[in-house]
């Protein structure tokens, strides 16, 4: 009898918890339901009674990144354009002129020449402006429009205009068949130790990589140094055929943990490696995120290789797009990932964002210890912390609003106007001193603080006449304070103009030749290898 009540009892409950299932995902339902309805009817409303009119695409997508934006920076709604720039992105290649650009007012600026193509044998120049297409002003466009202009079908014609230090020019260029090769840079640094740099993981990065290790191989490496260093990552798959080359066949390499069981998945290896036993040194820097710390995670998990440099950033986020109507596209985060020994690389918790809309660290509720394959402590809470930290100065605020704009870009494209022939490549040094490039910063106007923006607000809003002598002061005192706070981070911001510098005559073949003998972290690298004890007492934990 007992028994019986017992099972009476289950069955009550469990068709009262279907009940309240069921009706909780009917009121959820009923919930979305009635929120798209009302956008529908205030849409409707706008469009026949606003006094003016309105560009209903343009409203729609306002509206809706206004409704992802408190989400993460990675879930994003993308156009029928934006739909094309992201699948260029991942394809790697597309029919354009060879170059990367900004967008401003004037026009599209040219930020990079990739050799080779139409732009660098027609003799475009970095910090050229392109104010017309085919006879069509551009300026002022939105950017949207702009990204349109350059890219078509390869071996087309785009006739542009140009605007260099003052003068305009015309130039008819063919549109190529462009390749962004993810592997940009791969040589021996000596006869011995070869050197990968990966910059994004497109679909031709694990294929490019493997290509760049036989190439390597052939020349004589024993050691490998592999640079993911501001790597922003790209598709999950690739950093884990990526990692297989160096891990055997059925290892764990990620396991992500989503909200729909089927995409909470574990990825193993499953394909034999190219090289279980080459001694590796991993870049990575604050700038290497999602996939970059998928493979150093991986690695570092089963001892590998040595991960040096500095903390990656934390993106322990994945993302998958989805098809919506009309040839549009919603990128959304789906899942967390977690590295072999069980450690989410997160670092930003954007579900718990506080009053005031800040996002909390994941760090700031404690860090967890996790084991590698030989018994090595490793952590969780945000990025993955190198197992040899190489020691900068730290970014403060001001330098990180330095970097955002284009006062180095701007800095150096007057060098090369002003030093328009230089000395090979191994006779190159940087001329200007810091001194000289914060003189520089007093005319330019791309590089203001919230304190200096502020006060000019201010000043404009008084309409005061008699007090522009104390603003000019003040505006000093502010422009001194800047220029103090950015030269504690002296050391990286040399480093930065340098590069841009010798992109100019070198492109960024030059960049990287140079960094071989001159980068401070594949110098420390490259000692580490050659110190065999060091390196397998790192590896041991001992």
């Amino acid at each position: 009898m007992k028994r019986f009540n017992l099972k009476k009892r289950t069955v009550a409950f469990l068709f009262i918890g279907t009940i309240f299932l069921t009706y909780s995902f009917k009121s959820k339902f009923f919930e979305v339901a009635k929120q798209i309805e009302i956008y529908n009817t205030l849409f409707k409303e706008l469009n026949m009674y606003y006094v003016d009119e309105i560009n209903p695409a343009e409203f729609t997508n306002k509206a809706i990144k206004n409704t992802l934006k408190d989400l993460d920076p990675y879930t994003n709604f993308y156009n029928e354009q934006d739909v094309e720039t992201a699948r260029i992105r991942r394809a790697g290649e597309y029919g354009g002129i060879g170059v990367a650009v900004y967008y401003n007012a004037k026009g599209i600026e040219i930020s990079e020449i990739y050799k080779g193509f139409s732009a660098d044998k027609a003799g475009l120049k970095v910090g050229d402006i392109i104010i017309s297409v085919d006879g069509q002003s551009i300026k002022n466009m939105e950017r949207d429009q702009l990204s349109m202009f350059l890219k078509g079908i390869p071996n087309t014609k785009v006739s542009v205009a140009i605007e260099r230090q003052g003068s305009i020019f015309k130039k008819e260029l063919v549109r190529d068949k462009v390749i962004v090769n993810p592997v940009p840079f791969a040589e021996m640094i000596d006869e011995e130790t070869g050197y990968i740099t990966l910059t994004r993981f497109n679909e031709k990065a694990s294929s490019e990589v493997k290509k760049a290790y036989r190439k390597l191989k052939k020349q004589g490496m024993k050691k490998l140094v592999f640079d993911l260093r501001s790597n922003p990552g790209g598709s999950l798959l690739e950093s884990i055929r990526i990692s297989n080359f160096f891990l055997p066949k059925g290892k764990t390499i990620v396991s992500t943990k989503a909200k729909i069981k089927k995409w909470s998945n574990t990825y193993k290896s499953k394909n034999d490696p190219l090289d279980l036993e080459i001694p590796m040194v991993v870049l990575v820097n604050e700038r290497s995120a999602s996939a970059s710390e998928i493979v150093s995670g991986s690695l570092q998990d089963y001892d590998r290789a040595v991960i040096m440099g500095k903390r990656s950033f934390g993106k322990g986020l994945v993302q998958r797009y989805r098809e919506l109507m009309y040839g549009t596209q919603l990128k959304l985060t789906i899942s967390k990932y977690y590295t072999p020994s069980g450690r989410c690389i997160q670092e930003l918790d954007y579900a718990n964002r506080d009053e005031k809309g800040m996002v909390p660290k994941f760090s700031d509720s404690g860090i967890h210890t996790f084991k590698t394959q030989n018994g090595r402590t490793v952590f969780d809470g945000g990025g993955v912390m190198p197992d040899v930290v190489i020691t900068t100065s730290e970014r403060n605020e001001t330098t990180e609003e330095l970097l955002k704009s284009k006062a180095i870009f701007n800095f150096a494209t007057d060098y090369y106007y002003d030093n328009p022939t230089n000395a090979a490549l191994k006779d190159f040094q940087f001329k200007h001193n810091f001194k000289q490039f914060t003189n520089f910063l007093k005319s330019d106007t791309t590089f203001v603080t919230a304190q200096e923006a502020l006060f000019k607000k201010a000043f404009l809003a008084s309409k005061a006449n008699d007090i522009d002598k104390e603003y000019h002061q003040i505006k000093e005192k502010l422009f001194d304070e800047k220029i103090k706070e950015i030269s504690e981070n002296e050391d990286i911001i040399t480093t930065l103009i340098a590069s841009e510098i010798l992109e100019r005559y070198f492109y960024k073949e030059g960049v990287y030749n140079y960094n071989l003998k001159n980068d401070k972290t594949i110098s420390e690298a490259v000692d580490l290898l050659k110190n065999e004890n060091k390196y397998n007492k790192i590896l041991s934990g001992k």
